[in-house]
């Protein structure tokens, strides 16, 4: 066992991860996102779906299982291939696991920006606010703001690549 690689493995340990592990393990290999599709059955027909994910090999599904059960919520699942993820969608366990968790334990990278965003979202679909065209307009711009080095607007303005970006140089 390390103390970046807990041996969750063992059956009679018993071990529960701390809260600074969660952390930084989160800092580290967690997304936090905001999926928006198209939905005829929907009030404005769209589906708005806020979700925790982290995904890892399979040799570590063990440590899923047990951040699953440290935080006492959400699923863990096969991604693709040989990767799994631990993933949290449920409104309530959003609301009322992962929230005060990370409003207690912030994050320390950059990835809180993400969270505050991602947290902002949540809080509107509690009060029914992404059920209105407004709301649901500001949940937009929020989500496409997310996971982007720069805002997708910025992107749209940007030259085209010089020689040495061409050539690898920087």
């Amino acid at each position: 066992m390390t103390p970046q690689r807990p041996d969750v493995g063992n059956a009679g340990l018993n071990l529960r991860l701390s809260p600074e592990w969660i952390v930084g393990f989160i800092d580290g290999e967690g997304c936090f996102h905001i999926g928006i599709s198209k939905h005829s059955d929907m009030k404005i027909g769209f589906q708005i779906l806020p979700e925790l994910t982290v995904v890892q090999h399979q040799r570590d599904i063990d440590l899923l299982y047990e951040l699953r059960s440290t935080m006492n919520c959400g699923v863990v699942r096969r991604n693709h291939g040989d990767r799994f993820c631990w993933r949290v969608r449920n409104l309530k366990n959003l609301s009322e696991v992962i929230i005060p968790f990370f409003n207690k334990y912030p994050l320390r990278s950059k990835k809180n920006l993400e969270y505050l965003k991602f947290r902002k979202v949540v809080l509107m679909m509690q009060k029914g606010e992404h059920l209105t065209k407004d709301g649901f307009q500001q949940i937009l711009k929020i989500a496409s703001e997310m996971n982007r080095a720069k805002p997708k607007v910025e992107s749209d303005l940007r030259e085209s690549p010089s020689q040495d970006e061409n050539s690898g140089n920087r």
